[in-house]
Order: C-alpha cells, then structure tokens, then sequence
C-alpha cells in the first residue's frame, strides 16, 4: 500500500488513517466486502542541527508537537526557547522533522552517543549502557485529585480519539484539568509517542501543570513515569497496570500515580502526602 505525503498530510490528522477493503467473518459464513480503515505509522527522523538523533515509528500528525515533546521528555532540551527553529520534510522513506537548538544543548546531545531506532511503543531501544536505562527522575509536586475527577475523565476520553474510533490502533495521551475535564489530547500508533505529542502540545501553548494530570490509554511503565516528571506533570493516570519500577520512580519524584482505570473502579499506585485527598 503507497501512501503519498503532501504538505498538508505533516499537519493533518484525517491523514493518519488508510481505507482498505476487508471482510467481517464469523463461524461459517463471510459477509460481502466492505471498507475499514487501518492507522498509518511510518518512519519519522528527528534531526537535531543536520544530525539524525532518532527514528521513530509514528502517526503523520501534530509532529511539531511529537519533536518538541520527545525532546523535553529526553532531556535534549530543558525548555521551549532552546529550539529556535522546527521544520517538517518529507523524505523517501518517510518523514524528518529537522529542529535547530542551542549549541550547548547540541554540544551535550553529541557527548551522549545516544542514537534510537524506535518501533510501536519502544522506549529504550539504543540505549548504550545497563547505566543509561535507569536516569535520575526529577521532583514533582502532585496535585490534590478527587476520585470523581478520574472518573469523569474516563467518561469523556471516547469522545476525544477519533484516531482510536476509526482504527481501533492508537493510543491516547490526555491533559485533564482538576475536575477530570479533557483539556487537551494526543493521539499515536505509539503509547511513547502520544504522550510526548501531549507533552509538546502542553509546552508550546505555556500551559499550566499544577493542578491537572495525564491520562494515557496504556500501562503506566517506567517511561510513562519519567515523561510526566520530566514535563513537570504532577500525576499520571494509566487505563492498564502500573509496572513496579513506574512505581518506584513515581514514589521517588513524588508523582501521584493511578492505573487500572476503566468506568467505575480505580487503583491509586501512589498518592504523595503532599497531595490532599480530594473528594468532589
């Protein structure tokens, strides 16, 4: 199947998606053809001051957001005004979004010899020592989050993944306010991907982090955690299970952590004593 990429499939969301022809089949009889659609994930190259860093498998939308997000969340630059300049090309094989950041910031990428090929929800590959795995996670303060909020966040999140809805292969990443409200949402064929698409999103609009969390249509692994600390997002809200080293690190930055999120029940993995129990 070719897809072809023009200026408007970098920044189009209805283009993360591809009609194909399938047939719906049960126990003995098969129904006439019809269309479907499946997600499109392709080869996108983050190039930092002409240097290919990383190769991410992604879905062609809000890429802007997916480069700055992933990075923030990987420590290549501390805030937004270290990236002077984000452009998008195509290329033969796929996608490159070429950015332009501070030479100190490429100075230290440089020393650190770290060079990803990432696949779907991927998240250490190329790592190049048992050392580099495990980085120190920064503090956060967790915000006071009711039950209620959490619920209500569930309850609107079908609604905001119209991605997930026509495709049934993309995850979601969500910024709820304090009330559970959906604020923002991202979506990618990438758990990883989603979030730092939020992640960037969030950083570009200035948003505030102080009293709202992330909800993502995942587990809640060890670089779910780290991605939220390092974005300074206080709380993480997972629809699948925590991993025990999420919530190790979620306990040693003081993020609030919550999984095993669907309508009606909830699992509080962590909740800092810094951050009231709320009820409303």
């Amino acid at each position: 199947m070719n897809t072809e990429y023009t200026s408007d499939a970098v920044v189009s969301a209805a283009l993360t998606r591809q009609p194909v022809e399938v047939r719906r089949g049960t126990t003995g009889w098969h129904t006439d053809a019809e269309e479907d659609f499946l997600a499109l994930e392709i080869p996108v190259a983050l190039v930092y001051n002409g240097i290919s860093h990383a190769v991410m498998m992604a879905s062609p939308a809000d890429l802007e957001d997916f480069a700055l997000g992933f990075s923030l969340s990987e420590g290549i630059l501390a805030n937004t005004d270290e990236c002077y300049d984000l452009d998008i090309h195509e290329e033969p094989q796929g996608l490159s979004v070429q950015l332009t950041i501070a030479s100190q910031r490429m100075a230290e990428l440089k020393q650190r010899r770290r060079s990803l090929t990432g696949r779907t929800g991927c998240g250490l590959c190329g790592t190049e020592a048992l050392e580099q795995a495990i980085r120190p996670i920064p503090s956060v303060i967790a915000p006071s989050l009711s039950d209620a909020a959490i619920q209500r966040s569930l309850r609107e999140l079908v609604a905001h993944q119209p991605l997930q809805a026509a495709t049934g292969a993309s995850h979601g990443a969500a910024w709820c306010d304090a009330r559970g409200n959906i604020k923002r949402l991202r979506e990618d064929v990438g758990r990883h991907n989603a979030l730092d698409k939020l992640i960037g999103a969030l950083a570009r609009e200035a948003a505030p982090l102080g009293e709202g969390f992330a909800l993502v249509t995942s587990r809640a692994s060890y670089e779910m955690v780290h991605k939220c600390a390092s974005a300074s997002i206080g709380a993480l809200v997972a629809v699948s299970a925590a991993t025990a080293l999420a919530v190790e690190q979620a306990q040693a930055s003081g993020l609030l952590l919550a999984g095993f999120a669907r309508p009606g029940r909830h699992l509080i993995y962590h909740r800092p004593f810094t951050a009231a129990i709320a009820h409303g």
